[in-house]
Formats: C-alpha cells, structure tokens, sequence
C-alpha cells in the first residue's frame, strides 16, 4: 500500500497565539524569518544564550521580545506553541517532553519524530495562501512547487478574491444556495482562464 500524507493543513492566527523559538542560530533564525515572511503580527518571543546579529534585527524590525538566557521549562508558561531550535539535541528532546506535558504545540527542528506539525512551503498572494508539505520528506520539493504556483496563480488573484467576497454578501437563500451560486459563478471564471489560454 502506498504511503500516505496524514497531515491536516490549517491555517493559524498565530498573532493571537503566544509563540516561543528556542534557539538563535541558523536554524531558529530561518524559523523565525519563515514565520514572520508569512505572518508579520506573529506573537513571538525567542529565547537563547546568543543570536545572530540577523537574528536581533528581525526581531527589532517586528517587535518582538528576545530573551538572552538559557532556556528554563518555565519559559513555555501560557505559551500555545514552542519551536526547538538549538544545536543541542539533548536540549530539543527535553523542550519537547515539557511542551507535551503542558499540550502544547511542538516542532523540533530536523526531527520530523518529535514535530506535531511542519512548517512548510507557502505562496502568499494577498488573501490566498497555500501552504505545501512533502510529510517532512522533502524540503527541496516543497520549495520547487511553491515557485510553481508563485508563477502560476495570477497577480490579480487579489481583486477576484475581493469581488467575489463582495458578490457573496448580496447572495440571498440559505447556506446551499449561496454555495450553488458561487460554485456556478467560480466554474464560470475558471472557464473564461480556459478559453483565454
């Protein structure tokens, strides 16, 4: 039997959740670029003996507090999710077990066994965002497709998105008819792009 992407991509408001990265080097800086890239209000403190200057600067430009210690379990008090970033692997399996007896949300950097979820390629064209996983498989893969689609989806996405939104608000009937509707009027759209082409 074939291999299967058990994986459930969502979408997180992660301004309105509290973020702790643990580690200031390489890999906690490209998990923070990578965030703040894609959701520039991220609630986020980063934590580490020392950090890049790089490091400093992101965090400086976008507000966010970073904090010059060792980690301490205490750290991950009213805190939704935690990213493990250090070059201790000993340190990232214990920042894990702590963050699973609080129920928090984990990723420990390079170790797909101990992430409950990836943070993976992500194309954002104003209100679209697909996010793209290969299961931890293959980062190179997901950065391939995500500039597929970058070339692909057209720069005006943004102006359909907010007609359609604007022509949703005037649909009347119940829940079914509106998605009749914006089903006909979305497959219409799609054939005018096969036509054109």
């Amino acid at each position: 039997m074939e291999e299967r992407n058990e994986l459930y991509p969502v979408f997180l408001k992660v301004n309105k959740l509290n973020i702790l990265i643990v580690g200031g080097g390489n890999v906690g800086h490209e998990k923070l670029h990578f965030l703040l890239k894609s959701s520039p209000n991220a609630n986020v403190e980063v934590v580490a003996k020392e950090f890049l200057p790089e490091t400093e600067a992101l965090a400086k430009k976008h507000g966010l507090k970073i904090t010059k210690s060792r980690y301490k379990k205490r750290q991950l008090k009213k805190r939704h999710v935690v990213i493990a970033a250090t070059n201790d692997e000993k340190l990232n399996r214990r920042i894990y077990t702590h963050a699973k007896k609080r129920y928090l949300l984990a990723n420990i950097a390079d170790t797909p066994d101990l992430c409950d979820f990836y943070m993976g390629g992500i194309v954002n064209k104003g209100h679209v965002k697909i996010a793209i996983s290969t299961n931890g498989k293959s980062p190179t893969t997901a950065k391939r497709l995500r500039q597929f689609f970058e070339e692909v989806i057209p720069d005006n996405i943004n102006q359909m998105v907010e007609n359609l939104n604007e022509y949703r608000s005037t649909i009347k009937g119940d829940f079914d008819e509106k998605v009749n509707q914006m089903n006909k009027i979305t497959e219409s759209l799609k054939a005018k792009k096969v036509s054109n082409d």
